[in-house]
């Protein structure tokens, strides 16, 4: 022990040159010398671990980098989990699950996804969707054409915004690039004879339509005169539909039924709450030119339960109304304002547009007419000579009545063409 206490006393007297650790064994035990210390530790020779960086170095992993997002540290390529006993664990992302993030990013730059798997696209619709990429104004719109050129009613196939006028005046441009749709619910959103929406539904993308419902939308006579235009002289528009809503619109009279009439296909119509003057004689037309029947009971079709988002965009359009229903908190606060300015009349009062629920009891109180047509049961049982000569006699009388009726349209074809329908011919 005293040779050991000299050399520690040897070690403090020397220079400050660094001689690196010394060992002694003593009693068959190797001891090392802490020279900072002075003293003996009794511990295990350990190696100095070899370090390749000094100790403030680190390292980052970063994406994107000329993003500037790529800012903000990423953590979308890792899976975080916990284990049973508590404790974090990651593992890195598969390579295809990366690729797929990178391409949602930047999905506004794709050219084209004609002949791309269907199963992948709706992977990468998602990816992009959850990203909220179709909710961005310019690059957006551009992203959900590709989809829709692509794929049609698989991005969506049925479009409900009954009530949702706000929507249809931020998203127009993306309402009008679903292509193939087969259901549209337009109800309560006050649109008019010249909105552009409904000018939309004449082209040829929207000519897979086969429900549109209208309700109380400000139309009149005018507005389905243009509906009705390509479809009554060109064959071609909304030529396809099955079920029409155009109830609880008052300004449309028997001259707007009349156009109506092109749309042989028609099988349920609701005409309650319009502007009818001579309702019997409008109920025998239906039927006699178009096979419709007034129903006593209300149908089913109307009851706007059937109609809803389906297809990939279908949180899309929620996303779309959540962002105008936060852009519109901030004139929840102005409403107490306004009410006092309205009290001491410094302001004209304005009146609140009527919901759809007033106008409902509004149609009750005036009548249902709503028509629907018969289907033909077909039976499997002999007939009698007597019934087939009577369905004989009955199918004679509904060719002459086919005859008369290509007559009377045939001569109608040069009488409805007037200089307003040439003139909004040539706008389309």
């Amino acid at each position: 022990q005293n040779w050991t206490r000299g050399m520690s006393y040897c070690l403090h007297s020397e220079s400050h040159l660094d001689t690196g650790p010394i060992y002694v064994r003593e009693n068959g035990k190797l001891h090392v010398v802490n020279q900072g210390a002075g003293g003996i530790q009794n511990v295990t020779p350990k190696t100095r671990p070899f370090r390749l960086f000094s100790r403030g170095f680190s390292v980052e992993l970063c994406m994107n980098r000329e993003d500037d997002r790529a800012r903000r540290q990423r953590t979308d390529h890792f899976i975080f989990t916990y284990t049973k006993e508590g404790n974090l664990r990651y593992s890195a992302k598969s390579l295809f699950s990366l690729v797929l993030g990178y391409i949602s990013d930047n999905v506004d730059h794709i050219d084209s996804l004609i002949g791309f798997p269907e199963q992948i696209a709706e992977k990468l619709f998602s990816a992009a969707e959850a990203r909220q990429k179709f909710t961005e104004p310019v690059t957006g719109l551009r992203a959900l054409q590709k989809f829709t050129e692509a794929y049609g009613n698989l991005v969506l196939c049925s479009l409900c915004l009954r009530n949702r006028y706000l929507v249809i005046s931020e998203k127009l441009e993306e309402i009008k690039s679903f292509r193939e749709l087969t259901c549209l619910d337009l109800s309560c959103c006050k649109l008019g004879d010249e909105h552009e929406l409904l000018e939309h539904l004449t082209k040829e993308a929207l000519s897979s339509v086969k429900r549109l419902l209208l309700k109380d939308n400000s139309l009149s006579d005018a507005g389905l005169r243009r509906m009705t235009a390509p479809l009554r002289v060109l064959k071609k528009g909304l030529e396809n539909l099955l079920v029409l809503d155009l109830s609880c619109n008052p300004k449309i009279t028997d001259v707007g039924i009349g156009y109506l009439l092109s749309f042989k296909k028609l099988n349920c119509l609701d005409i309650s709450g319009t502007g009818l003057k001579d309702v019997n004689g409008v109920i025998k037309r239906l039927q006699m030119q178009i096979g419709l029947v007034h129903s006593k009971v209300p149908l089913k079709e109307f009851d706007h339960s059937n109609c809803k988002t389906e297809g990939w965009a279908e949180q899309t359009v929620l996303q779309w109304e959540q962002a105008v229903m936060e852009a519109i908190k901030p004139q929840d606060n102005l409403r107490s304002r306004t009410a006092a300015l309205h009290f001491y009349g410094k302001t004209r009062r304005i009146e609140e547009v009527v919901k759809c629920k007033l106008v409902e009891t509004e149609t009750k109180a005036s009548g249902n007419l709503q028509f629907y047509k018969e289907k033909v049961q077909n039976c499997h049982l002999p007939l009698k000579k007597e019934v087939a000569g009577s369905h004989e006699l009955k199918n004679n009388k509904k060719r002459a009545l086919a005859e008369q009726e290509r007559e009377r349209t045939s001569k109608q074809k040069h009488l409805c063409l007037t200089v307003e329908d040439w003139d909004l011919l040539n706008t389309y």
